[in-house]
């Protein structure tokens, strides 16, 4: 029985509040999301409920500044939030990311209600800028000009309990003309080996078995640290680690891959045979307006390379239609390159002009039309060449790692889905037995579509691993707590293609 005297020191605890993060752009913003919901969780807020849509206490945008509608997007989408804003008092909205860093005050003038702004170099300080805008009263605006801390060292909430990203290195040195991002990300700052080895040893041994060095310019991994062979070595490192079954990389530059880093991907068996790398445009006078420093013969020797030293490599790119000054001709070059690389995948971009670049003011900007022309065109003819080499594929056995919400329709159609090593799509019958994400099983490809794989059979093997056994720890744990909303993120692996997809870091290496 409860005394008077109890009841008189009782307090009411109240709720936590709640937070929402929304992410666009690269796989750079999507890592940066989950530190930005791992700040928030060590500050004590905890996610929104599954489709709370804007209800959370806390709603963070992750900007991206490549597409030429991200500042139309993120402004819509302040608009819808105003009036949910002012129905709800201590609610707040904070916005970080590319386009953060690059409009500055534009956005509390054009949204004033937005609390919080902060930039790439600063995501750190959300949590205090959150708490320094509820007692002041005021938006907190701050841009760092400069890298405060390597974004590695804050909290992460990673989004995967069996795979995850892995940052090597910050900002970029390259001069790319229709690209925005050095300007905001800044110059290339590399992490020291043994830390970026540390966190490796330590997300496997909580269960991660599949991991993606992450750069925005991955190769060039040792240019600030004085060793051009840093990333060959680390790739070779990676594979020392035990338990870790899969390593990948995204997204290398065809300037500086070196013949010691097809060696490293060949000789170390935890390397994955999959290679995307960005090739832009097929023709060697438009890759000189972009300020590309190699030319289409340098990117098919890399190609023929891969091929010779890792036979069975599935290789993706990104490509920009309608650049500046393309030609007929210079588009011409774009198709063969396509034709004699054979990519499995390509991410096709109409270019997009974004102020502050070069090639923004340049002379013979390609009308709309003829952009979109062109850019069917390139789709139907990768589309043909990826259902090509998709049927190469049947009848083959595949070892996959099951994922987690990478098939839409296997619940309809009582399948699982999972990732093959050169990280293809997957579609496999569910066997009778329990299967997990982060297991690994064992399939023959029955059927290829363009973009994935069937296993229409029976599973041949079933393999549970440490990964398996994290995700379930996980996701019971999860269980425990009020259902959870995903950051609204690109899933691990490649992302399916889109018309207009942003596929490597920023699409722009």
């Amino acid at each position: 029985m409860t005394s008077s005297s109890d009841r008189s020191l009782a307090v009411d605890v109240p709720a936590p509040k709640s937070y929402e993060i929304r992410t666009y752009g690269c796989q750079m913003n999507v890592h940066d999301s989950e530190r930005l919901a791992g700040l928030l969780e060590d500050a004590g807020y905890v996610r929104a409920p599954e489709g709370s849509d804007g209800d959370a206490d806390v709603v963070v945008f992750n900007t991206c500044a490549v597409r030429e509608n991200a500042d139309n997007r993120l402004y819509g989408n302040l608009g819808r939030l105003a009036p949910k804003k002012a129905d709800r008092p201590g609610m707040q909205i904070a916005v970080g990311g590319c386009l953060a860093q690059k409009d500055r005050d534009t956005i509390v003038k054009k949204a004033p209600w937005v609390d919080v702004v902060f930039g790439t170099h600063n995501i750190g300080k959300l949590p205090v800028l959150l708490e320094r805008a509820r007692v002041q009263e005021e938006a907190q605006v701050e841009i760092a000009e400069s890298l405060e801390a390597f974004p590695s060292t804050l909290p992460t909430r990673r989004e995967s309990a069996y795979a995850a990203w892995v940052s090597i290195s910050v900002g970029c040195n390259n001069t790319c003309t229709f690209c925005i991002v050095p300007a905001l990300r800044g110059k290339e700052k590399d992490r020291r080996p043994g830390d970026i080895l540390a966190e490796v040893e330590a997300l496997v041994a909580e269960g991660v078995s599949e991991i993606t060095l992450l750069g925005q310019n991955v190769n060039a991994y040792g240019s600030d640290i004085g060793d051009r062979e840093a990333f060959s070595k680390l790739l070779r490192a990676c594979g020392a680690v035990e338990g870790l079954e899969r390593v990948r990389f995204t997204s290398p530059h065809p300037r500086d891959f070196t013949d010691d880093v097809i060696a490293a991907m060949a000789e170390t068996p935890n390397v994955m045979p999959q290679l995307h790398m960005p090739l832009q445009s097929g023709s060697d006078t438009v890759l000189k307006a972009m300020r590309r420093s190699y030319r289409q013969d340098r990117y098919l020797g890399i190609i023929e390379k891969v091929r010779a030293a890792i036979p069975h490599a599935a290789i993706t790119t990104d490509i920009i239609v309608g650049f500046p000054g393309e030609t007929e001709e210079d588009f011409e070059q774009t198709m063969q390159v396509v034709r004699e690389a054979r990519f499995a995948q390509a991410f096709t971009f109409q270019y997009s002009k974004r102020p502050g670049t070069p090639a923004a003011t340049m002379e013979n900007q390609i009308p709309k039309e003829v952009v979109q022309a062109r850019y069917e065109r390139l789709v139907a003819l990768q589309e043909e060449i990826s259902w090509e080499e998709n049927k190469k594929q049947v009848g083959r056995s595949l070892e996959l790692m099951v994922a987690e919400g990478e098939g839409r329709k296997d619940g309809a159609t009582h399948r699982l889905s999972g990732r093959a090593a050169d990280n293809r799509l997957v579609h496999f019958t569910k066997p009778d037995e329990e299967v997990r994400p982060g297991d690994v099983v064992t399939v023959e490809i029955t059927y290829a579509a363009p973009h994935h794989l069937l296993a229409e059979g029976a599973v041949l093997s079933v393999r549970r691993t440490r990964a398996g056994d994290a995700w379930e720890k996980r996701n019971a744990a999860e269980a425990a707590k009020p259902a959870g909303v995903m950051l609204g993120l690109p899933k691990i692996g490649r992302p399916e293609p889109l018309p207009v997809a942003t596929a490597g870091a920023c699409g722009c290496d």
